[in-house]
């Protein structure tokens, strides 16, 4: 959903009062907005297009889901004033401006915030103060009736999520991984859910990771259409679809393989911002990346003897061409030295004066010519 100004919901708490995104009296409301929930300046309205990039803003305490409408700036205070209570603002390319006023109220650096708009960072994990940034890049297999050299077989695209104390922002570039599914598979785990931000950002990775295994058993069945192709007796495995394959599997490597260090930070001891439990839940989607890491790289080992086999095919039909060719330049040749030695224009030649010489002429090229295509037909050459 898309943020609102309906403050008619109300939350039960924890401790028995009830949760409202406030609803001031005008004067302290215009006050609000001179003054962001921390006390710091506003950063400039957005601008551009007037699209909000805001796809679902939801406070939750005790693992719950708490009801109403909320700003990203009241689900911030409110989460402040809980114990366990936290934010998951989720967005959909965001414009740099509506992104720069979230980061004024959120507190995030502008470095990371730059990052989230031009989604244009390989997988990483960097912290800026209590704030954790974490960059996926998501994939999808792309349905295709054939495999062409112009087919698209992966969708690539980026989800970033900024980490703090008390909540969880994700930005998601392309459709390649909808997060709407983990929203509404966390919130029926709240066991899960007390874990706080952490347990989002696990089960956002978690989504990404599984969605790399599909997409490398579908791009494993492409490479079996393919080998079969190319050692098919009367198939025509052309060059060109093998190196498209080839294309969309580095895009796929560049998304998965990246991703391990980040990983391997997550699940180590030393970090103590990942709490305890849901590190032994990052090891499990560690295992499911290095599977797919290890599918991967079979996979461009493959594809590379795939093109080397075809390449290899084609040398040997060149050369089966060109033995095709000498041997009926062969054939020729006797045609052409024979008639050249006749055609000599000499006074003293045996031959001119023979009655039979034409037809026996004749005959002796058409004899040595089909003497040499059988002999050619026999060794393979034609």
């Amino acid at each position: 959903m898309t943020d609102r100004a309906d403050q008619g919901g109300t939350a039960p708490s924890h401790t028995g009062r009830v949760l409202r995104p406030r609803a001031w009296p005008s004067p302290v409301r215009a006050m609000t907005r001179i003054l962001n929930a921390d006390g710091s300046p506003p950063a400039p309205a957005p601008a551009g297009t007037g699209r909000s990039g805001v796809v679902d803003c939801a406070l939750y305490v005790d693992g719950k889901r708490q009801p109403g409408d909320w700003t990203y700036a009241e689900a911030l205070a409110a989460a402040r004033r809980e114990e366990h209570g936290f934010v998951w603002l989720g967005l959909h390319e965001p414009e740099l401006a509506e992104m720069t006023a979230i980061a004024a109220t959120y507190g995030l650096h502008e470095l990371a915030v730059e990052d989230a708009v031009k989604a244009e960072q390989r997988p990483k994990l960097e912290r800026f103060g209590d704030v954790s940034f974490l960059v996926l890049r998501t994939a999808r297999y792309c349905e295709h009736a054939e495999l062409t050299e112009n087919s698209e077989v992966v969708e690539t695209g980026q989800v970033m999520l900024f980490i703090g104390p008390n909540f969880l922002i994700s930005v998601r570039h392309g459709d390649a991984c909808r997060l709407s599914p983990v929203r509404a598979d966390l919130e029926n785990k709240q066991e899960l859910m007390l874990q706080g931000p952490w347990s989002v950002a696990y089960a956002i990775t978690d989504r990404v990771v599984d969605l790399y295994l599909e997409v490398a058993e579908q791009i494993e069945d492409d490479l079996d259409v393919l080998e079969a192709e190319v050692f098919d007796r009367n198939g025509h495995g052309r060059i060109q679809r093998i190196y498209q394959m080839k294309r969309e599997l580095v895009e796929f490597k560049r998304a998965v393989v990246p991703l391990q260090r980040p990983l391997m930070t997550l699940t180590s001891q030393v970090n103590r911002e990942v709490p305890k439990e849901i590190r032994r839940y990052f090891r499990d989607v560690q295992d499911h990346l290095s599977r797919t890491v290890e599918q991967v790289n079979s996979y461009d080992d493959l594809l590379n003897s795939i093109l080397q086999a075809r390449l290899a095919q084609v040398t040997v039909d060149q050369n089966n061409d060109m033995r095709k060719i000498a041997a009926w330049a062969a054939i020729a040749a006797v045609w052409t030295s024979i008639a050249g030695v006749e055609g000599m224009n000499f006074d003293n030649m045996p031959e001119l004066n023979m009655t039979y010489g034409y037809p026996v002429v004749l005959a002796l090229m058409l004899g040595v010519s089909l003497a040499l295509y059988r002999w050619f037909r026999r060794n393979g050459w034609l």
